[in-house]
């Protein structure tokens, strides 16, 4: 068996490695078996990894979330953490390589990704771990009704007030761990003294979620997280209540000063609470978290959740909603709508296939027929009243009042043609018409109304009979039979 070796001028790296490289290739096609390579070790290394959707409580006072979700024993690894979207606010990575969440809000869900770089045997090499980052709350609030008796039913007095009282407010929110937003108000006549006492209704909204409330629980696990934010809650819940009513028993009467009135006096009549277990706004019950089924998780764009809702619903057509925790879609600019609901930016937003079609016919029509049409429209008005003008002239009307409506058609049509009439018989028929019209015009000053002859049938055979309605002697018209007889 012949042997010849073969050589290929760029099959290595040059130097000893190509050297070796050239007499394995030689000596294995000699013997007749297949020749490889020792292996080239890649100029550099790169793996993707997904890491799995994490769950961040609202309003959590610190979480970090790891970059790996496996330990790395590497020399001076560096961290580069990315959001998809992200906007002006920055991250806070550690040294380690952690993401920093401080007072966790819905606006902070998304997609996170994060690098971690190092060098192996002199490669340098990469991971890359991709996170969904979530935002829940477990159920629980208070809503706090507050009526109050006041001399005063104005808008203006009645927002200081509230301001006064959410200021006052301030220093039980630091120790309860909780914030307390007013939600509505109402003012109205009093039933007792209608005239000279008005009452005057608060209604707030009080969320267990304030600063450090979850200081007794450390992240240790969804699981875990999820019992010790039920029982915080339930503890805010037992305290809250009593704090405020003991609050409102001593601070029975608020006085509020103004420019234009010293003083007025709001004294407090009731104050009661109600136990509420709904979704804040912008969260849904989801159920993305099979550990607790009735947390609410917030809503992701392209859906929306008002206060009062408890799910998370697409948004409408012609709405859209970018961002995690919207409340209400935005609505598109110019009548525009989208293809369907649950739209997430507003390239989604497009004219409507009407007036799209509109559009496309109208940049199909050549510019000079916007010039022609105009034209054509007139000529057809000039002729339909030309028509008119020629039928009421040849038949000429029977009454005073065709002969006015012949005379404004005449005038229209004379007045856009600016020309005489030029009829072969235009001077006898004019002076027959002129005649008829002044005996006409004369008969209706003296008649009113005018009597109107009605006509028998007339034929070549009979004789033709004038009937009037005043019983006139009739009067017999000889035939033309008869005159041909005669």
């Amino acid at each position: 068996m012949f042997c010849a070796p073969c050589f290929w001028p760029e099959l290595g790296a040059t130097g000893l490695l190509g050297t070796v490289g050239i007499l394995t290739l030689v000596l294995w096609s000699c013997s007749g078996q297949p020749a490889f390579l020792p292996e080239v070790p890649p100029a550099h290394s790169s793996w993707e990894y997904h890491g799995g959707d994490v769950f961040i409580h609202m309003a959590s006072s610190l979480y970090s979330l790891p970059c790996s979700t496996i330990d790395l024993e590497v020399a001076n690894p560096t961290y580069e953490w990315v959001r998809d979207g992200a906007g002006p606010k920055l991250l806070s990575v550690t040294e380690e390589g952690h993401l920093l969440f401080q007072n966790f809000q819905a606006a902070d869900s998304g997609n996170y990704t994060c690098t971690v770089s190092y060098t192996e045997h002199g490669l340098p090499v990469s991971q890359t771990f991709h996170y969904r980052v979530f935002g829940y709350h477990v159920l629980g609030g208070l809503e706090t009704l507050l009526v109050f008796h006041s001399k005063l039913c104005e808008d203006e007095w009645n927002k200081m007030f509230l301001w006064d009282l959410l200021e006052m407010l301030k220093q039980l929110e630091i120790e309860l761990h909780c914030k307390i937003r007013p939600k509505k108000t109402v003012c109205f006549p009093s039933a007792d003294n209608p005239s000279n006492e008005f009452v005057v209704q608060i209604q707030l909204e009080v969320s267990f979620f304030g600063p450090n409330w979850d200081e007794q629980c450390k992240p240790q696990g969804v699981e875990v997280d999820i019992d010790c934010y039920r029982k915080t809650v339930q503890q805010s819940l037992e305290t809250v209540e009593p704090a405020m009513n003991k609050f409102f028993t001593k601070k029975a009467t608020f006085h509020i000063t103004g420019h234009d009135v010293s003083k007025i006096v709001f004294n407090m009549a009731f104050v009661g609470f109600l136990e509420i277990k709904t979704c804040s706004k912008g969260y849904g019950q989801t159920k993305q978290l099979p550990r607790c089924l009735k947390c609410c998780i917030v809503c992701p764009p392209g859906t929306f959740s008002p206060p009062t809702d408890t799910q998370c619903s697409p948004c409408p057509i012609g709405t859209y909603s970018m961002i995690y925790g919207t409340a209400f879609c935005i609505p598109c600019k110019d009548g525009m709508i989208t293809q369907g609901m649950g739209a997430r930016s507003a390239t989604d937003c497009m004219k409507n296939e009407t007036t799209r079609h509109v559009d496309s016919i109208i940049r199909k029509i050549p510019i000079p027929l916007f010039i022609i049409l105009p034209l054509v429209g007139s000529v057809n008005l000039l002729f339909i009243l030309s028509s008119c003008y020629w039928y009421q002239k040849e038949y000429r009307p029977s009454s005073p009042a065709t002969s006015k409506i012949a005379g404004v058609i005449k005038t229209a049509v004379t007045k856009i043609r600016q020309i005489p009439s030029q009829s072969p018989w235009s001077h006898h028929s004019a002076s027959a018409r002129s005649t008829s019209e002044t005996d006409t015009s004369q008969e209706g000053e003296k008649l009113t109304p005018p009597k109107t002859p009605n006509l028998a049938a007339v034929s070549d055979n009979t004789p033709a009979v004038l009937e009037l309605e005043n019983k006139m002697p009739v009067i017999e018209l000889p035939s033309r039979n008869a005159d041909q007889h005669h």
